[in-house]
């Protein structure tokens, strides 16, 4: 028995580093996100980013609530880590940070937003966008940004890696910014652990290619699905009942793995039920952004693509190891141990989202 119980604390311990290694304050979201208003009116712009301090980390955390609950110093801080980190460039020159504000805070919800104008040098025709504030909320921060001017609009998603974007005011000009939506899209699903779980535990009984192909596109098709009925305003469910039916998702699978016979032929229905779900959950980065009509369409676009480039690059990974793991008589003893592990972080998930 000793061997056995090696392998299941080993395999317990793998599924539960993983889950650790996850954005502690969303499952899916894949670290914090702050949503940026950029409303410019001549040669003028009004910079206004919204915060929940829930996704942050403790230190900007505590900063974001104190500020939300009235403290000045903690605005303040806040109001000059925007005109700092975030540098605003119309036709080659620096626009100027100026007075900043907090808006006050709304009794339903848990956010913070702080604006910050800035004046340029001439009408913005040309505005290049550099976001620094990573460097103060973290490498897993993103900014989805949204630029209104007169006669144009435009979607930017900014990540560490892509701090930069430019953009044509010029009527007509505006863009979707599509590249850093597809990163958003790569970087959510790299970060959401819990849909990664949901994923391996469908594929650890295995099974022929084509079976496994079968789930992977199946559960493809159904996020996609929803995804787009989110985004697009068709369908909506409450956050706190798609988050605990994730869990719950992942839970049930894991125990299928152990207490009953998975027909493995058949998992892509399971995969597609669950996957409508997930859907729901990978809506919520884009629907807070209040994309215009114009700019759904491509930025949903750009977002599913890279959700699918990062959930490919996982499932690449995964195969060739779980392939190679078949072809050992470490096999059932590992699926089993990961199954077990995956039903513990799913069955607490579930408690934490359904009753906290």
């Amino acid at each position: 028995m000793r061997p056995r119980r090696r392998v299941l604390a080993a395999g317990l311990a793998l599924v539960l580093a993983a889950a650790g290694a996850g954005s502690p304050g969303g499952a899916h979201v894949g670290g914090s996100t702050g949503y940026a208003a950029i409303a410019v009116e001549g040669a003028s712009i009004r910079y206004s980013l919204t915060l929940w301090p829930a996704t942050l980390p403790p230190a900007s955390a505590e900063e974001v609530r104190r500020a939300r609950a009235g403290d000045g110093g903690s605005r303040d801080r806040l109001l000059d880590a925007i005109r700092t980190k975030v540098t605003l460039t119309a036709q080659g020159r620096r626009c100027e940070p100026g007075r900043g504000s907090q808006a006050p805070p709304a009794p339903a919800a848990d956010s913070t937003t702080l604006t910050v104008e800035f004046t340029c040098a001439a009408p913005v025709r040309e505005l290049h966008v550099r976001d620094d504030l990573f460097d103060v909320f973290g490498a897993d921060h993103h900014t989805i940004a949204r630029v209104d001017a007169p006669g144009a609009t435009a979607q930017l998603a900014l990540a560490p890696d892509a701090r930069e974007a430019r953009v044509s005011l010029a009527p007509g000009g505006g863009g979707t910014g599509l590249g850093g939506f597809v990163w958003l899209g790569v970087m959510h699903i790299l970060g959401g652990w819990d849909h990664l779980l949901f994923l391996l535990a469908l594929l650890l009984h295995g099974g022929g290619l084509l079976a496994m192909a079968k789930i992977v596109t199946a559960f493809t098709l159904a996020h996609s699905v929803t995804l787009s009925l989110a985004v697009l305003g068709i369908v909506q469910l409450p956050e706190r009942l798609v988050e605990a039916v994730i869990a719950l998702s992942i839970a049930a699978v894991a125990a299928e793995n152990l207490f009953l016979r998975p027909t493995v032929t058949r998992r892509w229905i399971v995969s597609f039920c669950f996957g409508l779900v997930h859907g729901f959950g990978f809506s919520s980065a884009l629907r807070a952004l209040g994309l215009p009509a114009d700019g759904v369409l491509p930025a949903l676009v750009g977002f599913n693509v890279g959700v699918e480039v990062g959930q490919g690059l996982v499932v690449a990974l995964a195969l060739p190891a779980l392939a190679v793991l078949r072809t050992t008589h470490w096999e059932r003893r590992m699926v089993r141990a990961s199954s077990v592990a995956i039903l513990l972080v799913g069955l607490v998930l579930l408690i934490e989202r359904a009753l906290l």
